[in-house]
């Protein structure tokens, strides 16, 4: 049986499905399996990255599943060691071949790296594989306020979407607050942090147990009460329905504070701080 997982409109007038799959290291045909087996649960919102080296699975698990493309919501992202603007372009061409697909609904650059200061050219070629058809709607990773504002400045272009790092250890609250303040959608990886520690945590599993579900259903609410994407990670078939099964019930005032309390400044699960870590 399907579960219909509501979509948020972007600014750009695409719809995203507010919980998707998230899908680093799955690959080959065990990954294509987990992806084709996560659509057919309802999923339809796939999250890629080029340096994920997955593009293929994720488009082999299309081309098997029975849901039209129309109705799928395919990302994949721009790595760093491309951002020069004539090696994005190529790139974004390749990362479609790799999946053999028209076209993405949603790219991404992975991180701005701004040592390199390359993301403004980067953003540019975005821009234009939108114009060309290549992509339906454009948006960027682990963007702080200030790198945001640069791209909107010298392009006059906002993300529709900024994927950055959010789980209760590592709430992100400025960064949300100014995303609505300026129309963009967050969109949370890792959002399920590190699942031992969560699953070991107090607080939740009190809040589970008094809605009888499980630890990583009360996270996933609370993401989708924040207004966030979320993006869990599940090859298991089970725990895949289990992550989309979070609409028929919700979390109080006092649990969602509860929850947002866990979060400390050093919350972040590898130290990847996007005003000085360099991805390629």
């Amino acid at each position: 049986m399907m579960n219909k997982i509501p979509d948020i409109t972007l600014n750009d007038g695409l719809t995203l499905p507010v919980v998707g799959l998230g899908t680093y290291a799955l690959n080959g045909n065990a990954g294509a399996n987990a992806v084709q087996n996560a659509i057919h649960a309802g999923y339809r919102l796939i999250d890629s990255a080029y340096n994920y080296e997955n593009e293929g699975t994720v488009g082999e698990a299309v081309r098997r599943s029975s849901v039209p493309r129309e109705e799928l919501r395919i990302t994949s992202k721009l790595p760093g060691r491309y951002q020069n603007y004539d090696k994005a372009v190529t790139t974004i061409q390749e990362s479609l071949y790799r999946a053999s697909l028209d076209y993405y609904d949603l790219y991404l650059i992975h991180w701005p790296n701004p040592r390199q200061d390359q993301y403004v050219e980067a953003w540019q070629a975005l821009i234009d594989a939108k114009k060309w058809g290549l992509v339906r709607s454009i948006g960027v990773c682990n963007f702080l306020p200030e790198h945001i504002e640069r791209l909107e400045k010298e392009t006059g272009v906002k993300p529709s979407v900024n994927q950055i790092e959010l789980h209760p250890f590592f709430n992100q609250e400025q960064q949300r607050k100014w995303h609505q303040a300026n129309n963009i959608v967050t969109e949370s990886w890792s959002p399920l942090a590190r699942a031992n520690n969560l699953l070991q945590n107090d607080t939740i599993q009190q809040i589970a147990q008094r809605h009888n579900k499980s630890i990583s259903q009360i996270i996933l609410r609370w993401h989708f009460q924040l207004g966030a994407i979320s993006i869990p990670k599940s090859a298991s078939p089970v725990r895949q329905l289990e992550n989309i099964s979070i609409f028929d019930f919700s979390l109080d005032e006092t649990e969602m504070s509860l929850i947002s309390g866990l979060t400390h400044p050093d919350g972040r699960i590898n130290n990847q701080d996007p005003a000085v870590y360099e991805e390629f």
